[in-house]
């Protein structure tokens, strides 16, 4: 990986992960001379002590915004992944300034008015459902398996995993569009993990020449299973 002038991450975890599951790409960042930030969402990862049924999207979404104030960053690469686009589409609202780039890895890219059980598929949805019935505040984790992580990391991954807070899946966005008017964009999919939300997603971004896609040949996460791939590519988009 060719190192340039030194680039901003701010790189944002799915649903039931942390800022964990990015280590292996922040080590190769970083071994470069990036700054990044990988931070966890409230309730999740090492957060997990302040899981409560108060936590909302809106929650998440300061989350992100307040790890962006208070470090001081500009000219951010802003990355989300499954789950995190919807994150990253609403601090795109209240820090579109401060962000040169944003990805969606291999994620939702909501619309205004969605919440992600609009977009979601089956197996979530019967998580979610299962979960509403039993009045639980969280949504149990699904398997690595079930995300196609290569074998090696499944171990790992289903331990650092936890249920994630219910009403981030029920919230719906308010987007006015700032996440278009970032000027660079772009959508990388995952070869290996079936999502037709996510093709839909790709196909869109596509179809539009303001973004740039990619594909992986992996499963869901591409940051456990290809992360030299994954930082060559968030290097290119920066």
């Amino acid at each position: 990986m060719a190192s340039s002038a030194a680039k901003t991450f701010v790189l944002v975890h799915g649903a039931w992960h942390g800022g964990w599951c990015w280590r292996r790409v922040t080590d190769l960042l970083e071994r470069q001379g990036h700054k990044v930030f990988t931070p966890t969402l409230t309730g999740l990862g090492e957060r997990s002590h302040l899981m409560s049924k108060e936590i909302r999207l809106a929650t998440h979404v300061a989350d992100v915004v307040n790890h962006m104030k208070w470090e001081g960053v500009a000219d951010v690469v802003l990355c989300g992944h499954s789950y995190g686009g919807m994150v990253v589409s609403g601090v795109a609202e209240q820090m579109a300034g401060k962000i040169s780039s944003i990805v969606f890895l291999d994620a939702f890219v909501p619309d205004n008015g969605e919440a992600l059980s609009d977009l979601t598929g089956a197996a979530t949805l019967d998580l979610l459902r299962a979960a509403q019935a039993k009045g639980d505040i969280g949504i149990p984790a699904r398997t690595a398996a079930s995300f196609n992580v290569n074998e090696k990391d499944r171990a790992w991954v289903d331990a650092l995993c936890v249920p994630q807070p219910i009403n981030t899946f029920l919230d719906k966005m308010t987007l006015s569009g700032a996440r278009e008017r970032i000027a660079r964009k772009s959508y990388i999919r995952a070869l290996n993990n079936a999502n037709p939300g996510f093709d839909k997603a790709m196909a869109r971004a596509k179809a539009d020449p303001s973004w740039r896609t990619y594909d992986v040949a992996c499963g869901h996460d591409v940051m456990v299973d290809m992360p030299e791939r994954l930082a060559e590519i968030l290097l290119e988009v920066a």
